[in-house]
């Protein structure tokens, strides 16, 4: 996916009230944007930190810029903007960047399926049937560490997307869970048992259940983020 215009670099001031964040431009001016991420962005941002937004020409909106992309502090890149996890993906699906899922003849997104009413992100049709996607954004990193974790809060909304993903994998029908982890310098993911330790059980009892469970990394930059290469997926501690 590539950003155009390219993104603008600014200095981050602080986040609050979870949608918003106060920047500070190259030449000192100050400027409120969108926050797009509503996780608790632990470890993917900083406070004076740089920052990477994209501007809209919308007249209707009311703030005319999204974050998008921070400076960990680790001192890595994050892209923070969640609302672009689908997107990339999808790209990287019709690539066939993503080996595992490559040879289908359809997608559809947001399809309405299982018990608790979910909508998976993608439905993949193959002449041997249908696959069902469900795609998480990782941003969580550590000091010292290549192991990217997911989630950085709590999330229930999560825990049930892989009870619906493994309804289906008991049926017959393939499931997978997808994390498109969108920090740099990253070679693994794990469940991050710390802060959700009911996450983590419910995806090793997906896996149990038939849920496939894949990872991919990206390259970043304020011109692109695309997804490049496959990650290992450590599901025990």
């Amino acid at each position: 996916m590539d950003f155009s215009p390219l993104l603008e670099e600014a200095r981050l001031l602080r986040r609050y009230k979870r949608f918003l964040a106060d920047i500070e431009l190259p030449d000192g001016e100050q400027m409120t944007i969108h926050c797009p991420n509503t996780g608790s962005m632990f470890n993917c941002m900083k406070e004076g930190g740089q920052v990477w937004f994209s501007r809209s020409n919308d007249p209707k909106r009311k703030l005319p810029g999204t974050w998008e992309i921070s400076e960990t502090p680790q001192g890595r890149l994050a892209c923070v903007n969640t609302g672009r996890a689908n997107a990339i993906v999808e790209e990287a699906l019709r690539a066939g960047v993503i080996t595992e899922l490559a040879g289908f003849t359809a997608l559809r997104r947001e399809v309405p399926y299982g018990e608790e009413k979910s909508r998976i992100d993608f439905q993949l049709t193959y002449d041997t049937g249908l696959a069902y996607v469900e795609v998480k954004s990782v941003t969580l990193g550590f000091d010292g560490d290549t192991t990217a974790a997911f989630p950085d809060a709590v999330t229930q909304r999560g825990a049930k997307h892989l009870r619906e993903l493994a309804a289906l994998a008991r049926q017959g029908v393939r499931a997978v869970q997808l994390y498109c982890v969108n920090l740099t310098g990253i070679e693994a993911v794990r469940p991050a048992e710390e802060i959700d330790p009911g996450y983590a059980i419910a995806l090793r009892a997906a896996v149990l259940d038939g849920v496939e469970v894949l990872a991919y990394g990206v390259t970043l930059d304020n011109r692109q983020v695309r997804i490049d290469r496959p990650l290992s997926v450590l599901l025990n501690p």
